[in-house]
């Protein structure tokens, strides 16, 4: 059982030891250590936080435990009860708010769950105000409101049906094109609230669409991560149904991954290669994504003639970078698209109005849009951590055997080989340590993940 606190938020399994596990005595202790920040960022009569939540089975338990907290702190919550992340994102500056919370541990599995904090724009916040927060939770110095002075809870869940609004006005988003494509498509929402918003955003763009687990009730019926090995029903469904693709997302709406009409993986990496394309075909510009991300976007990019860059890992380096990038559009090999013309935010609704934009009008399948990008393939792998091992060593280890190469170690190490790489560093979500390689065959990819495996282990023994 864990709790993990990073710049990802506040992360942990259900249940167990205070302190050990997120247990409701924790999720009161971190949110009341982000309404105490929050009322020290300004000097204001009302604070508003908007909160929503994942379909998780514990979801409903912390968000009334988090919500109640904020409460008790003053502030008044606009509660979105099941939503999706991107749809908080948007939620908050649209409600002229102070902040936002969404309950989810992404693509965790069902023990999980997870606190994720927003700034007033919508945004994550970055690694010195999460510090703070983190400094703020284990102080004395949090104060409460009396009696005459709670907040109040106002529920507002028609911000799904707001968030498509706003992606269908998207310049981009080729509605027309997309309607007279007839395409049919089988969605894989993992029973949580992609099963609620892709379909409607499909209906609305005229797209039959195909449900499977799209029931919100929190039982993912596999590994909630959109990897191939996970996806063997979606695949069947797809290829059952003659349909023209299969669509996947992760239980907090945020990570996107397709699958092609022959039920094979058009390949998580390439959602943001194919997003990008499209963009930069219409607006030429910059990308950014993060470093354990494919070469295949470095490629798109000069193809249109823009600057790629890789930031750390982590959206909001991501974002950052972004910014300072002035990128068109960016965002994370594990499908995360990031669309500023939207909001900068990982977005999986987005993703797929893009996406299908771009079918629309080049009229491919999606094999064949597939085989249009230049082929890389990884391998992502890990190794668990115990309390014994040492992962600042392990990495320094390694930093020094490789040293004659082209090293990065803003954010663990990586390792650029002339026609491969590999990325090595502590999980911010779960106590691993990732292992990324991409190569130009997939046995390449996956021997490299193992020898450095391999030579890992050696060095902890």
């Amino acid at each position: 059982m864990t709790l993990i606190k990073s710049i990802s938020g506040i992360r942990g399994t259900i249940g167990g030891q205070v302190g050990d596990n997120l247990t409701p005595i924790d999720a009161v202790k971190f949110a009341s250590a982000y309404g105490v920040w929050l009322k020290q960022q300004r000097n204001k009569e009302h604070y508003r936080v908007v909160v929503g939540r994942d379909a998780r089975i514990s979801g409903e338990m912390i968000q009334n435990l988090v919500m109640n907290t904020l409460v008790g702190l003053g502030i008044h919550v606009i509660d979105l009860g099941l939503s999706t992340t991107p749809t908080v994102e948007i939620a908050v500056p649209m409600e002229h708010a102070d902040g936002g919370i969404i309950l989810t541990a992404s693509h965790n599995p069902k023990q999980w769950n997870a606190l994720k904090l927003l700034n007033e724009k919508g945004e994550f916040l970055n690694g010195a105000e999460g510090a703070k927060i983190l400094e703020i939770a284990e102080s004395d110095t949090m104060i409460f409101s009396d009696v005459d002075n709670l907040g109040k809870i106002t529920k507002n869940q028609a911000y799904i049906d707001m968030h498509i609004d706003e992606v269908l006005k998207l310049p981009l988003v080729n509605k027309k094109a997309i309607e007279d494509a007839n395409f049919k498509v089988v969605v894989d929402g993992v029973n949580s609230t992609g099963g609620i918003a892709i379909p409607l955003l499909l209906e609305r763009l005229g797209v039959h669409a195909i449900k499977l687990y799209c029931d919100p009730t929190g039982h993912f019926p596999h590994n909630p991560e959109p990897l191939k090995e996970h996806l063997t029903d979606l695949s069947e469904a797809v290829v059952k149904e003659q349909a023209d693709l299969g669509i996947v997302v992760d239980p907090d709406v945020d990570r996107l991954a397709f699958m092609d009409e022959k039920g094979e993986m058009f390949g998580e990496e390439y959602t943001l290669v194919a997003c990008a394309d499209y963009v930069l075909s219409k607006t030429p510009g910059n990308t950014v994504s993060n470093m354990s991300s494919t070469r295949a976007l470095r490629d798109v990019t000069e193809k249109h003639g823009g600057i790629y860059q890789a930031s750390a890992v982590g959206e909001v380096n991501v974002v950052e970078l972004m910014k300072q990038n002035k990128a068109v559009i960016g965002g994370e090999g594990n499908g995360g698209i990031i669309y500023p013309a939207s909001h900068y935010g990982r977005d999986a609704l987005v993703g797929v109005a893009l996406f299908l934009s771009l079918l629309a009008e080049k009229r491919l399948t999606v094999s064949e849009l597939r085989a249009s990008y230049p082929s890389y393939f990884m391998s992502k792998k890990k190794i668990e951590l115990t309390p014994e091992i040492n992962v600042d060593a392990i990495l320094k280890q390694m930093e020094l055997k490789y040293c004659k190469e082209n090293l990065t170690t803003i954010d663990g190490v990586k390792i650029d080989f002339a026609n491969s790489w590999v990325h090595l560093r502590k999980s911010n979500t779960e106590p691993i340590i990732r292992v990324y390689t991409e190569a130009p065959t997939q046995k390449e990819a996956d021997d490299l993940a193992d020898k450095i495996i391999a030579e890992i282990h050696s060095v902890t023994k």
